[in-house]
C-alpha cells in the first residue's frame, strides 16, 4: 500500500547512496524502487537516478536527485528513539563515522547534510518527568552533551 504522506528529501545526485545507507543503518528501514529519468532534466540526464523510495524507521521517504539548488538544514530532522547506550552509540557512530558531524544534545548530521536526533528513551522520559526538579536535572545534563550518555542521564534523573 502506498502511503498517503511521504517525506521527500532533496539530494544533489546522491539519493541512492543515502537511501542505501539509511536502509542498512536504521531498524525498520528498507530500500524501495529506484526510478530513472525518462529524459534529460535540469539536474541530470536520461537514465540517471531521479528518485529512490525508501523507509527510515518505518517512515516512508522519497530521495529526489534535484541538483544543488537546495540543501538540508536543521529545520528538519529525524528523531530516532534508542533503547540503551549500545544502540545510541551504534547509530551515532554510523552517522558521524560515515562523514557526518557531531552537534549538541543528541543531534548529529550525516554526510548528506540531513540532521538526526539520536535520543535515548530515558532522556525523553526524564525531561517529561512530572517532578520539575528531575526534569530540570535531566535537561541540564543533556545540555552539556553531544552524544547522549545514558548513564549520566540516569544519574541526573536519580539526583
Amino acid at each position: 500500500m502506498v502511503s498517503k504522506n511521504t517525506i521527500c528529501l532533496w539530494f544533489n545526485g546522491t539519493a541512492l547512496e543515502a537511501a542505501q545507507f539509511y536502509a542498512a543503518t536504521f531498524p525498520d528501514s528498507a530500500l524501495g524502487e529506484v526510478f530513472r529519468a525518462p529524459s534529460d532534466y535540469p539536474a541530470g540526464k536520461q537514465g540517471d537516478v531521479l528518485t529512490v523510495a525508501f523507509t527510515v524507521a518505518g517512515i516512508p521517504c522519497i530521495g529526489l536527485n534535484g541538483g544543488p539548488a537546495f540543501s538540508h538544514t536543521e529545520a528538519f530532522s529525524f528523531q530516532i528513539a534508542t533503547e540503551d547506550q549500545q544502540e545510541t552509540d551504534r547509530l551515532w557512530n554510523a552517522i558521524v563515522g560515515n562523514g557526518g558531524q557531531e552537534s549538541a544534545c543528541g543531534w548529529c548530521k550525516d554526510k548528506w547534510g540531513l540532521s538526526w536526533q539520536i535520543t535515548p528513551r530515558v532522556l525523553s522520559e526524564g525531561i517529561a518527568d512530572p517532578d520539575p526538579a528531575v526534569a530540570k536535572r535531566v535537561f541540564e545534563a543533556m545540555m552539556t552533551m553531544g552524544k547522549i550518555d545514558v548513564a549520566a542521564i540516569e544519574a541526573a534523573r536519580r539526583g
